[in-house]
């Protein structure tokens, strides 16, 4: 597993150099969309990749233990057996990259996954005053404290737009860099809440300043804005992932969530993985995606794949 990124000092001269050709940033996005795709056994192996990169999600405000409980044993079983002996990958283990759980239902997550014998899963939990970041700076910080107590492995926390939008990057990643602390030894995924940032170039620069402050992770979107993960958007944010590394030598992750709903999607930011930072990157170590549905419909497809028809929605268990 490569080293987690510890952090840089802040080079505010860096981020005042960003610089962003927007029409580029969507020519190759659409390129992505339409000129890469796969097929068939072809199809199935990417989808299967896809599956073990999912944050399985559930943020909902009626959020019980019981919908926990289904979501934790989904993440160990995310594909019906009978599909993979069909494709012969029934001996893989195969499991999602994560369960991602409000603070309050992190330790129902991390005893359903230790009685299900799937501790291996990690447990992430949002906090920071999620979606809107908007709570006292210590309350913030003592929500990371409590779900890292509480077994929490990852924990996505949101920067100050605010501080972003007025281009007060000091704040931010003072705030990101004290986060880290907080964490300890659970991983920090950073998320910028991208529809809320107003330009790629902000963007950028968020992306930039997360990863100084020594962010494991950045990622699009809480899914609750009003423009979540999109492609032209996680092209900058994994040009300022290469980027970073080219400088440092350290590999940060990339997590695109909200709107991610289709098996088609899934291949997309696969694709843009791939060719951007190569095949290392695709691994559930340096790349998750942030879904609720996703993994339905990639089930879904590989069942037509195997049987040459769609499931009825009797027929597969719900994600």
């Amino acid at each position: 597993m490569a080293a987690r990124n510890p952090g840089t000092e802040l080079d505010l001269a860096w981020v005042d150099a960003v610089r962003i050709n927007k029409p580029a940033v969507f020519k190759r996005a659409a390129e992505l969309r339409t000129r890469r795709a796969v097929k068939k056994n072809y199809q199935v192996a990417w989808l299967l990749k896809a599956a073990t990169c999912i944050d399985l999600t559930t943020l909902s405000g009626d959020d019980t233990f019981t919908n926990v409980q289904r979501l934790c044993f989904k993440a160990k079983n995310p594909i019906r057996r009978d599909l993979l002996e069909a494709v012969k990958m029934e001996h893989r283990q195969l499991t999602v990259g994560a369960v991602c759980v409000y603070m309050s239902r992190v330790p129902d997550a991390v005893k359903i996954l230790k009685q299900a014998g799937a501790s291996r899963i990690p447990v992430a939990s949002v906090a920071t005053g999620f979606p809107a970041g908007q709570t006292p700076f210590k309350i913030r910080l003592a929500e990371i404290k409590q779900a890292v107590e509480d077994g929490a492995m990852e924990i996505d926390v949101v920067i100050n737009r605010a501080y972003a939008l007025a281009g007060n990057w000091k704040g931010v990643y003072d705030e990101v860099r004290a986060f880290r602390e907080a964490c300890g030894e659970a991983h920090l995924k950073t998320i910028l809440a991208t529809g809320e940032l107003g330009s790629l170039v902000n963007v950028y620069k968020a992306s930039i300043v997360a990863m100084m402050a020594g962010s494991d992770f950045i990622k699009t979107s809480t899914g609750k804005e009003g423009v979540n993960a999109i492609l032209p958007v996680g092209l900058v944010m994994v040009r300022a992932i290469r980027e970073y590394y080219q400088k440092t030598g350290y590999k940060v992750g990339f997590k695109p969530a909200g709107g991610i709903r289709t098996a088609k999607d899934s291949c997309s930011w696969l694709a843009l993985m791939k060719e951007e930072l190569g095949n290392e990157w695709l691994t559930p170590a340096l790349f998750r995606i942030g879904a609720s549905s996703l993994l339905g419909d990639i089930e879904r497809q590989i069942y037509h794949n195997v049987t040459g028809r769609y499931a009825a929605a009797n027929e597969l268990a719900m994600a």
